[in-house]
């Protein structure tokens, strides 16, 4: 078992608050130039490319059937929407912006815990999600009236992802995590494949085949190793530290994102959606170390011990 090492658990999450938004911010810069297919396509290719040989090379598990086969298909497909929807929210919207917007997440994956699945959610909690989504709305207002309902593809991806993260965990236990993401990148690639081509040959808006130049071509490839780095380096991460002290982490996003938005695009946030961006934050940190007291109380009560 590995033993915690805190300091390197919490250094590994402090590169992948680095290297998601700057893969966001790579996919921002070729969202002009290139079809979202391909994109996305050559996003799942090099995740293939960089986890075939660990998988290969490491002996992991790999091979998948029944319900877990079936998981992971619908995994892949939601994964493929979050990032389709992603990388089209970054098309129109400033950069802090649409991550911030999508860091609904957490509120919608306990909305769903509570009205779907039938979880105990307490009133506090359910609060912060209404104060949250205050927040969010904040950050939407000046961004639908610059681009009107495109300023909703990051609620898209929250709502997406927030699914992706549920399939995730039923499967977490049952398959290796680099395992997963390979066959996850290959079926990906498989699905996209046949789409691109038929939508080539049909002349459909951002399913076309174009031959990039090297440096575009760098900096798509890139796109997928950044990706891929930062899941990795969030995995590897939780190896060393408790999710307790590295979840709360993951808000550093924003105000990464905030500067690479305004050293690369010269964007800031308007003071509204500032606001917005700190209540959605504080929302989203009090619903996290909610989570952790009701962890540490449910722990200390103790089990019923069986009649001898």
């Amino acid at each position: 078992m590995t033993q915690d090492r805190p300091l390197l658990g919490i250094g590994l999450m402090l590169g992948f608050c680095i290297l998601a938004p700057l893969g966001d911010a790579v996919a921002k810069l070729l969202g002009e130039h290139m079809p979202l297919g391909l994109l996305i396509f050559v996003r799942f290719a090099a995740q293939v490319v960089l986890l075939a040989p660990l998988v290969w090379g490491g002996r992991r598990l790999w091979r998948m059937k029944g319900r877990v086969l079936r998981l992971t298909f619908l995994r892949t497909l939601l994964h493929i929407g979050g990032i389709g929807a992603m990388f089209t929210a970054l098309k129109y919207l400033p950069l802090a912006d649409a991550v911030a917007i999508a860091f609904v997440m957490p509120f919608i994956m306990l909305l769903i815990g509570k009205f779907v699945l039938n979880e105990e959610v307490g009133f506090r909690r359910i609060l912060a999600c209404i104060v949250g989504f205050g927040g969010t709305l904040l950050v939407i207002q000046p961004s639908f009236a610059a681009v009107g309902v495109h300023a909703l593809w990051p609620l898209a991806v929250a709502v997406i992802f927030a699914f992706f993260m549920m399939v995730t965990r039923q499967i977490a236990k049952e398959t290796d995590p680099i395992g997963l993401q390979a066959v996850s990148g290959a079926m990906a690639c498989a699905l996209l494949a046949p789409v691109i081509l038929i939508g080539d040959t049909f002349g459909i808006e951002g399913l076309q085949i174009v031959v990039p130049d090297l440096w575009i071509s760098f900096l798509m490839f890139s796109i997928g190793v950044l990706g891929t780095g930062a899941h990795l380096l969030m995995t590897w991460s939780l190896r060393y530290a408790p999710a307790a002290t590295l979840a709360p982490m993951q808000y550093l996003e924003i105000p990464v994102a905030t500067l690479f938005g305004w050293v690369i695009f010269n964007e800031l946030p308007n003071t509204m959606a500032a606001a917005g961006i700190a209540i959605t934050m504080a929302a989203g940190l009090y619903v996290i170390l909610r989570e952790q007291a009701v962890a540490r109380q449910a722990a200390k009560i103790p089990m019923p011990q069986s009649p001898a």
